[in-house]
């Protein structure tokens, strides 16, 4: 079974940065061949899109209000997907939760049923 594992959260002041990283723990797993994408929910929240990548790298997108700010990655010899962050603010603490999905269309969605698995998230806080 995939597992996703997400690392780079913590505190960051306000205007900061954090980068985000997410690896999968099964050996037969490759970002390569999936479409991945970073969701956030915070406490009270839905989860809400942030950024997606597709399988080859080439193509990403972002929620409009994110992306000034955020930049996805993938770097495939590293099996790895991340998700920069910049000029943190007040309202983006949340878990913040990497997902792949299956390499259907040759774009990335921004629909969580769209992706199959999920890691366990990883906090990001903002202080002010």
């Amino acid at each position: 079974q995939v597992q996703l594992v997400e690392s780079g959260g913590g505190l960051v002041q306000a205007g900061g940065s954090l980068r985000l990283s997410c690896a999968a723990s099964s050996g037969t797993f490759s970002v390569s061949n999936y479409h991945m994408a970073w969701f956030r929910q915070a406490p009270g929240k839905e989860r809400e899109f942030v950024a997606a990548i597709n399988c080859n790298g080439g193509t990403s997108i972002y929620a409009e209000s994110l992306k000034a700010r955020f930049t996805i990655s993938k770097n495939n010899d590293g099996d790895m997907v991340d998700l920069q962050s910049n000029r943190l603010k007040p309202e983006d603490p949340a878990v913040y939760y990497c997902a792949a999905g299956a390499a259907i269309t040759s774009a990335p969605d921004k629909r969580p049923e769209s992706y199959l698995y999920w890691g366990q998230g990883t906090q990001v806080t903002v202080s002010s």
